[in-house]
């Protein structure tokens, strides 16, 4: 049996809540996140935490916010200004923008003004313990394909979310 370990096309249903037990994410029945283990596609805590399991397994798994998305440091917010953005923008909205030198960051929106929009350049999730609820639903060898992609979807022509980074996806 297949276990989960780098070069392995892995499939979960998970539920992720946080240290209050506020449920904030969860894979719908039958839609599982799929990702090529190894590749730094999930967070590194999870990726850990999910090492060695097989199909049908399910854990519990409390990733510690160092793990996931980093410690909250106030440094990270930036103003700018609020012509940069859509007539659209609201608190929360994630936007990918080019540094002066050309590296590509997602920001958050964390407060809208009439001249201002404050971004964050940490995750909305930085500083926060994560809870995940996680089952192994496939594990198989990653092809040729699922590397390149490095979504994990069956082929770079589904829709397999705007953050995954394939040509042709989202």
């Amino acid at each position: 049996m297949a276990t989960v370990q780098d070069g392995m096309r892995v499939c979960i249903l998970y539920t992720l809540t946080l240290d209050s037990g506020e449920m904030i994410d969860a894979t719908e029945e039958g839609q599982p996140l799929c990702y090529v283990h190894g590749t730094g596609s999930i967070i590194p805590g999870l990726e850990q935490a999910l090492e060695g399991m097989s199909v049908g397994e399910t854990k519990d798994v409390l990733v510690p916010a160092r793990l996931a998305y980093g410690d909250k440091e106030p440094e990270t917010v930036e103003r700018l200004p609020r012509n940069l953005f859509p007539d659209d923008v609201e608190v929360g909205m994630g936007f990918r923008m080019r540094t002066d030198s050309g590296q590509v960051l997602t920001v958050y929106v964390e407060s809208i003004e009439q001249d201002w929009v404050d971004v964050n350049f940490a995750h909305p999730l930085a500083g926060e313990d994560l809870h995940f609820q996680v089952e192994i639903t496939d594990v198989r060898e990653a092809t040729e394909e699922d590397v390149a992609c490095g979504c994990g979807c069956e082929s770079c022509s589904e829709d397999c979310g705007e953050d995954c980074g394939c040509e042709g996806c989202g």
